[in-house]
């Protein structure tokens, strides 16, 4: 008898076992999931995007809406490595194949002070899509950062009319990477500065009103800068700045002449 009790426990200790090692990719587990956003600035006073939902599809193609941050975000806050907690919650899945970014209708673009109407083609029935093939890690917080380029995302279609046609970078863990900062005068001057990487990537940004630029999201390399004012200051080339994982580096101040 004693000896029957005892291969039964063992049945029953191994079927537990296996049962717990195969646990790991159950819908079980725990994948905490944030969403931020930030922006690299244009020559615009506002761009305001009425954020109402934010929409994770799963590997298994299954849709998951996270708890959204709902407002209207005037993107030119979030500039110069300032970004904003839009959505988090708790997937059960290890992989994201897209996120998506639901829209309402209270966009607009602000130039010298008047207040433009912003259309969002089909933005607000399908979302703005962002393909990003992420693989999460279980019971730890995975970040997503949605870098939104105002400065590209924004069409003049003349007569007072613009639309939004969304240019998005996005970055898969924002302590896994680095950034590169500065600073240019004279204060006030309009100038796209890019960032260039020893493999041939650009990554671009504005300075802004105070001459301030920040470019995030960089992988830690050797970039080399451009800084390209409105004529008839000349462009600056800033060669061999090393990026380094959860480091600004520092550029310093860039005086632009004609």
């Amino acid at each position: 008898m004693k000896k029957l009790i005892l291969i039964l426990f063992v049945v029953v200790f191994g079927i537990v076992l296996y049962s717990c090692n195969n646990d790991d990719d159950s819908p079980a587990t725990s994948y905490p999931y944030r969403v931020r956003m930030t922006d690299a600035p244009g020559p615009y006073n506002a761009v305001n995007i009425d954020l109402q939902g934010v929409e994770v599809i799963q590997s298994d193609g299954q849709t998951v809406s996270l708890g959204v941050n709902a407002q209207v975000y005037n993107l030119l806050d979030l500039s110069n490595g300032v970004n904003a907690l839009i959505a988090a919650g708790n997937l059960n899945y290890a992989n994201v194949s897209q996120v998506r970014l639901i829209l309402g209708s209270n966009n607009t673009v602000v130039v010298n002070n008047v207040s433009y109407p912003l259309s969002t083609p089909s933005a607000d029935q399908t979302g703005l899509k962002i393909i990003v093939n992420q693989t999460l890690q279980a019971n730890v917080e995975n970040t997503l950062l949605i870098d939104f380029d105002a400065n590209q995302s924004i069409v003049d279609l003349g007569n007072g009319t613009y639309k939004l046609k969304p240019v998005l970078r996005t970055v898969i863990s924002s302590t896994a990477s680095g950034s590169i900062k500065g600073s240019i005068t004279p204060i006030g001057t309009l100038a796209a500065v890019s960032a260039t990487s020893s493999g041939g990537v650009v990554y671009s940004s504005n300075a802004d009103s105070s001459g301030n630029f920040q470019i995030v999201g960089l992988a830690a390399g050797t970039y080399s800068i451009t800084i390209t004012p409105l004529s008839p200051l000349l462009p600056v080339t800033i060669p061999n700045v090393v990026v380094t994982t959860n480091t600004a580096t520092n550029i310093g101040a860039t005086n632009l002449s004609n």
